[in-house]
Formats: structure tokens, C-alpha cells, sequence
């Protein structure tokens, strides 16, 4: 019989506070990030700390256990939006911005609401080229994550 206070009887659910440490890469094996060499990532599911495709990777998961999920570019982060790069007029930009090639920048929504960020790709005297996609959007990812406790 097990114990309820063992971690290792439980399982991730939708709503489990959990410690974990993950690898996300793409179909190439280029890594974008990892904590196997750093301190573990502590989330809530179902907050939007992890994104929503990842986050059902894990449901029914058990701690202390590797797993690798492969998937596919529609099943992660969807497929590259060519009507989500846009040039943008500089003179169009928030005064003060810092734009740097190869760079996510961060907008704030109008209303005050959450920002979102785009990927300056192109950078000339007059205009910026932002990719508003995921940067995974359209590749393939490998998801390795271990389980280390649920709270």
C-alpha cells in the first residue's frame, strides 16, 4: 500500500506545484534551454509558466523517472506564420527601445495588459523586421524532463 505523504505514489495533474528539471531542443538536437545543469524549475500547471503543450507532456507522470517526448512542429508550438512577420516603420517604435539583430524584443499591450515579444530578424535605417512567432514555431522539439518532486 502506499504511503499518500510519498511523493513517488503521486502523479502530475493539471493543477500540481512541482519541481522538475527539463531540456527543450529542437529536431536538429540544438538545445534552447536546459536546467540538467542547474537548479531545478519549480511551476504551477495550468499557470502559463510552461507552455500548454509541454505542460500535457507531464500529466500522469511520476517523480523521479526520465522521459523524452518528441514532437512534431503542429503538435509543440504550431507552424511558422509568414502573417506574423512584419516590418515596422522605426520612427513607429516606442522612443527609447534598444533593437539589436537577433534579439527578442519586449512590447507592452496598449491597454496595459500583458506584452508580448517579437524576434528582430533585419535591421536597416528605416525600418525592423519582427518575427512575432514562437521561436520553436515550426520545428520539430525533443521535451526531456525528469520529475523531481510534486508538492
Amino acid at each position: 500500500m502506499n504511503n499518500p505523504a510519498d511523493s513517488s505514489a503521486r502523479t502530475v495533474k493539471p493543477d500540481s506545484y512541482l519541481t522538475l528539471h527539463y531540456r527543450l531542443s529542437d529536431g536538429a538536437g540544438v538545445e534552447f534551454v536546459s536546467t540538467f545543469d542547474l537548479s531545478p524549475a519549480t511551476l504551477q500547471m495550468g499557470s502559463g509558466q510552461l507552455a500548454e503543450p509541454l505542460e500535457q507532456c507531464l500529466i500522469g507522470l511520476r517523480p523521479r523517472h526520465r522521459h523524452v517526448f518528441e514532437l512534431d512542429s503542429r503538435a509543440a508550438f504550431g507552424e511558422h506564420n509568414p502573417q506574423l512577420v512584419e516590418r515596422i516603420a522605426r520612427s513607429a517604435l516606442p522612443p527609447g527601445i534598444e533593437l539589436r539583430e537577433n534579439s527578442l524584443i519586449e512590447f507592452g499591450a496598449p491597454d496595459g495588459g500583458p506584452g508580448f515579444a517579437g524576434f528582430l530578424r533585419e535591421l536597416t535605417d528605416s525600418t525592423a523586421l519582427f518575427d512575432f512567432n514562437h521561436p520553436l514555431a515550426g520545428k520539430p522539439i525533443r521535451f526531456e524532463v525528469e520529475i523531481i518532486g510534486i508538492m
